[in-house]
Parts: structure tokens; sequence; C-alpha cells
């Protein structure tokens, strides 16, 4: 395991070159003397562990990386780095049939009466930061297709060619493990071919396979203020709710797409489709940087109206789980 200073100016540990699962990570913490309060907890209350397929790709800023995005017509490293970076955007669509697929995996004789009996419940469990509407990195967020952001990608930057896919580190923080996702262009394989590529495998935290990513996650929920409960006689799958000392916090992990870009190079889009995939998102807890500055909607529905004059409808915010699951 490795130590750096990020580009914020934060210290992470890393291990480069794998998607470390949280008891593989635990060793790697443990043999180079690195303690976590959150990493190292025992006793975690049982929870889901889905495959979510996902087809999207979000990217959070804040008004003034809103207007660079404008002014470029797109994306780039906001520093000197050269990596632009994306997370994975799973919506309900996808926690739906990641649920599906967990009850088909784990009661494959379910009948028909007891599927109909199944009450929604993954959507509980997905209350860390990864899955949340609100953002810690400021209050616009842009959520692309996948394949479009590729698109772009391969047209821009690879002459039309397919994007490589590699296994770039896993990141610790505090209460983070941020799982990476590098993707390059063809002629860049000399200078990252010391990663693994990522292929479609099945025991993996995250890999590829018809045009979406395969994420497995390791721990989805940060606080933990469920507890799922398996009754197999009756092929159902309970929550439990917990309160007071029985609520535990744990760490959370989260899948990062960094795409290899050269200093200031910029991944275009046309201005309609940038205003197409944007919306409003109030702010999360904690700010990844005491400098992020977020705006109220009033604001930003002042800003997004000035930035994009003859864009004709309004500004949207983003919905939680509990609005469209809990409604």
């Amino acid at each position: 395991m490795n130590t750096r200073r990020n580009e914020r100016g934060y210290e992470e540990n890393f291990v480069p070159g794998r998607h470390l699962k949280l008891n593989e990570l635990r060793a790697e913490a443990e043999a180079v003397g690195l303690s976590n309060q959150y990493l190292f907890k025992n006793n975690i209350p049982e929870y889901p562990r889905p495959e979510f397929h996902v087809t999207h790709l979000k990217h959070d800023t804040e008004q003034h990386g809103l207007r660079g995005i404008m002014e470029d017509l797109g994306f780039k490293n906001p520093g000197t780095g050269s990596l632009l970076w994306w997370s994975l955007a799973v919506g309900p669509e996808e926690i739906t049939s990641a649920e599906r697929r967990l009850l088909e995996t784990s009661f494959p004789d379910q009948t028909d009466e007891q599927a109909a009996k199944q009450q929604s419940f993954l959507w509980k469990f997905a209350s860390s930061p990864a899955f949340l509407e609100t953002s810690r990195l400021g209050s616009y967020r842009f959520t692309f297709p996948l394949q479009e952001v590729l698109k772009a990608y391969s047209q821009q930057f690879c002459s039309g060619g397919q994007p490589v896919m590699r296994v770039f580190k896993t990141i610790l923080y505090k209460q983070e493990v941020v799982y990476v996702v590098l993707v390059h262009s063809p002629d860049s394989d000399e200078l990252f071919s010391g990663y693994p590529l990522l292929t479609d495998d099945p025991n993996a935290v995250c890999s590829y396979r018809d045009n979406c990513f395969i994420w497995r996650p390791e721990a989805t929920c940060e606080t933990h203020r469920y507890q799922l409960i398996t009754r197999p006689d009756e092929n159902q799958m309970e929550v439990l709710e917990l309160s007071g000392y029985d609520t535990t916090f744990y760490v959370w992990d989260n899948v990062a797409v960094a795409l290899h870009m050269d200093n200031n190079q910029v991944l275009t889009f046309d201005a309609d489709q940038l205003r197409q995939n944007l919306k409003f998102c109030s702010p999360g807890y904690p700010p990844i940087s005491r400098s992020i500055r977020f705006d109220s909607f009033e604001k930003a529905q002042e800003v997004v109206q000035r930035l994009w004059p003859d864009y004709d409808s309004p500004l949207q915010e983003t919905s939680s789980l509990q609005e469209i699951f809990g409604a």
C-alpha cells in the first residue's frame, strides 16, 4: 500500500493495479501498520450484496466548474493532471433490476405468490454518498449515458478505435473506498501496460460486459440503519430497522472512471447535450473540500438560464430514492 497527496491536497492510501475487496484491503492496511476505525469494524449488521449493471456516468461540479464546462463545451481536468474523473451513476432502474437478480439468485424456486408478497428493500441499503441525490462536489450534476461518453472519447482521443479499460487502483480514505477504472487510448498502451486489463470477471468488484459496468459493491450503506433478514423457508428478504447504538458507521465504496487526456485537452459535447444531462444537486455532507461553494436552487436556475438562454425546459432537481421508492 502506497501513500500520496492527491490533487486536492489530501493524503490518500492506495494499492495500484488492483481492486481489493474489503478483507484484502484490511490485510494490505495491516501489513503497513495503517489503522482505520471504519475499515476494521466488526459485527456489521447483515446487508445485501447486489450486482449493479450501470449504464450511466456522473460528473459533479460547482458553479465555477459549470461555467468552464460551458465555455469549453466539454470536460477537462481543472488542474494540471491528465485524468478526467467520472463516477458510476446508479439510478432507481439499476436498483430495481439488481434487487430482482439478488432475489432470483437467492431463491431460484420462489413462487409467483411469494414474489408478489416480496417488499422492495434494496433501496434502503443504498444510503452511502454513492447513491444519494446530494453531491459533495458542487451543486451541478451532469449524468451521461456511458456509451455516449465512450463514443465521444473514442472519436476524439482514439481516432475512432476502442478505448482500453484497465484496473487502475484501489484508494482508501478515512471512510471511503474508491475503485478506479482507467480508460485510455490504444496509443497509450505502453504507458499503462503495467496495469491489468479490466475483464468480465464474475468475482471482481468491477467488470465490463455488454456495454455496461458491472459493480458488485462491498459496502453500500456508510451508516447501517437497517439489517437484512433472510427467510429461506418463505423465500423472502425483509428489513429490520435499527436505532440508537444498534446503528453502525462503516466504510462505503464506489467506482470512479478516469479518462486519460493530456493537459488541457477537452472531451467535448454540444451545448444542448450538456444542458439536457444537467440537474441541480443539494449539498452533500461532508463536502469533498472546504473550498467547495454550493448554490441554492434559485441561484442555480439563474446561472443555468444565463448560460443556456435558448434552452426551453427548466432546470430540474435530482430525486432521492426515498421520494422514488418510499412514496
